[in-house]
Parts: C-alpha cells; sequence; structure tokens
C-alpha cells in the first residue's frame, strides 16, 4: 500500500488573505519505484549511500565501477537513493561470460523491506544465463543463498603499515609502462578466465601504481595499488607463484607511505601467513560466491587477490 507525504500548500483564504492547509500526497510504494541505470553523475547519491550505512565514501572507487561497470538503482521520492549495486560484465561485448555483483546496499530507513531482493532479483532476471559471482559479508550471505547463490570460496581482508623485511626474493619488478599493457592483458585473461579488457585498462588512470614482475624479459606477474580513504587497496594480484606474488606486494609498499589493504584467497596459506608477518592484519572474512557455475574460471593458484571485492 503507498503512504501518504503530507505537504502544507498556501491557499487562498477570504478575500484574497492566504491561509494554509494540510494536504496529502501519495508517496509510490517501494515495489512501485522503477530500477534505472546509474551513471557517473549519480556518485555522490551513491557515496552518500554509503555513508549512510557505515561504510566509507568511497568515492574513487564508486567513480570507477560507474564507469567500467553498470550501475543500477532506485531513486527515493524524498531524495537521494533507495539501493543501488554495480554489475561488471567480462568476456565478449553483448555477450559476458561472468558478471560480478558488487556494492549492493540500501538505505537504513529502507532496510528490511525487501528492497535487496528486489534489486538482486532484477539483475538475475537481466543477466539472463550469464553466470555471476559476488563477496558476500556475512549479513548479505542469507539474502545471496535465498536467491541460488552458492559458497565456492572464501577471501580474508588484511590491513595494516607494511613492514620490510626478510630476504631479497631474487624476482626482478618495476614499474609497468604502456608498452607492457598486451602482456598484462594477455596473462590476466589467463589467469582470470576471461577477458577483462574494459576494466584493466582503466587501471593506468584509477592506480597510483602498476607494477609487473617478469623473468628473461617475461611478464610472470603484476599489480596495483589504488587509492581509498586513508589506504592504498593492493589489487587485482596475479603471480607465477607466492614467490613472485610476495615481490610484488613488497614492491608496492616501497613505494608508499599509506597502510595496505587487500583481499586474499584463503587457500594461498603462505602468502596470507607472509602478508600477517610483514605487519599486515586480518579484519574480516567475505565469502565468495557463484550463480550457474560451480566455481570460477581460470587459475586461482595465480590469482592471489581480487582488484576490489566489487568487481571480482
Amino acid at each position: 500500500m503507498a503512504k501518504s507525504t503530507c505537504v502544507r500548500i498556501e491557499t487562498g483564504g477570504r478575500q484574497g488573505c492566504p491561509s494554509d492547509s494540510l494536504t496529502c500526497v501519495p508517496t509510490p510504494s517501494l515495489t512501485a519505484l522503477p530500477i534505472r541505470r546509474l551513471t557517473p553523475r549519480d556518485l555522490t547519491a551513491c557515496a552518500d549511500l554509503s555513508e549512510d550505512r557505515g561504510w566509507p565514501r568511497e568515492e574513487h572507487k564508486w567513480g570507477f565501477l560507474l564507469t567500467a561497470g553498470k550501475g543500477l538503482g532506485i531513486d527515493d521520492p524524498e531524495g537521494g537513493l533507495v539501493a543501488a549495486c554495480v554489475v561488471t560484465e567480462y568476456g565478449t561485448w553483448g555477450q559476458p561470460d561472468l558478471g560480478a555483483i558488487g556494492m549492493v546496499l540500501v538505505a537504513r530507513r529502507h532496510a528490511r523491506q525487501g528492497v535487496g531482493r528486489r534489486l538482486m532479483r532484477h539483475v538475475l532476471s537481466s543477466m539472463g544465463t550469464t553466470p555471476l559471482t559476488l563477496h558476500a559479508t556475512p549479513y548479505g550471505r542469507p539474502l545471496y543463498e535465498e536467491l541460488g547463490f552458492k559458497v565456492t570460496g572464501r577471501a580474508e581482508m588484511l590491513t595494516g603499515r607494511f613492514v620490510p623485511g626478510g630476504r631479497d626474493s631474487g624476482i626482478s619488478t618495476r614499474a609497468a609502462t604502456a608498452e607492457d599493457l598486451p602482456a598484462i592483458l594477455r596473462l590476466d585473461e589467463e589467469v582470470f578466465g576471461t577477458d577483462r579488457t574494459s576494466l584493466i585498462t582503466r587501471l593506468p588512470a584509477f592506480a597510483d601504481q602498476l607494477r609487473v614482475a617478469e623473468e628473461d624479459g617475461r611478464l610472470i606477474g603484476y599489480t596495483a595499488a589504488w587509492p581509498n580513504m586513508d589506504t592504498h587497496v593492493v589489487g587485482p594480484l596475479i603471480a607465477r607463484d607466492t614467490r613472485t606474488a610476495k615481490a610484488l606486494i613488497a614492491s608496492l609498499a616501497a613505494h608508499t607511505d599509506r597502510p595496505l589493504r587487500t583481499d586474499i584467497d584463503v587457500r594461498h596459506e603462505e602468502l596470507l601467513a607472509w602478508a600477517k608477518e610483514r605487519g599486515l592484519a586480518s579484519v574480516a572474512f567475505n565469502a565468495v560466491m557463484t550463480y550457474g557455475i560451480t566455481d570460477l574460471p581460470g587459475d586461482w593458484t595465480r590469482r592471489f587477490a581480487p582488484l576490489t571485492v566489487a568487481a571480482g
């Protein structure tokens, strides 16, 4: 049932004297509010929504996702957004192989009214048979399981100031150049299991650092560090092995005075233990969930951390 919003309207009284009357105008129910495509012009509203739910505003990340992905949202008649999310598609344009869902948020005043479920069902319907993935917090996981998502893995979030130390890995790392981009794209598609050109080509502008590891002139890994509030987020992190992954993280840390933050697949136990020895602390776990596939494509043994959990 629609609610009513009462507004005071000035009307003409006797002999032209103004008088106030209270008029109630029906407000559409949440189920009647349309879902629309968000654009970079909605950046402030998305950041406001994050803040409303107690998250950091993360305007830099929102701007990236609204450009590289497809934002969806519901406008609040009283201003701002009722809810929002972003879907990032990978693979052939118009025929994606995989969709990553992230930044699923509902305004506090509209929580527990079925809005998030409605938005997610809209995503499932619009994506058709395209397999989907997302990182779920313990709070959001029950809804995703209800909709048919299955837990296929876990990621551990670490943050802290990196403390250098230990023996030199012997892995050569350096800042990436424009000439490295084709090799980065080839390696990323091989490891991730599908083409992410639309995302990876935006990294040089989005990240403060983009670094590569090489051996005998061949690219064996790459990573980026991008600014998020007072930290540098390490991701994506693609590497031939754990030794290469360690070298890439250490090379990023050597070129920033900010704390690091990253989300590492829990199967990479050696890297997690090493990162904790180097000063990073565990702050949260997220469930990696899939819909329409039993596991993510690609080679998890070389996929250590996502660009962001919101985009896979």
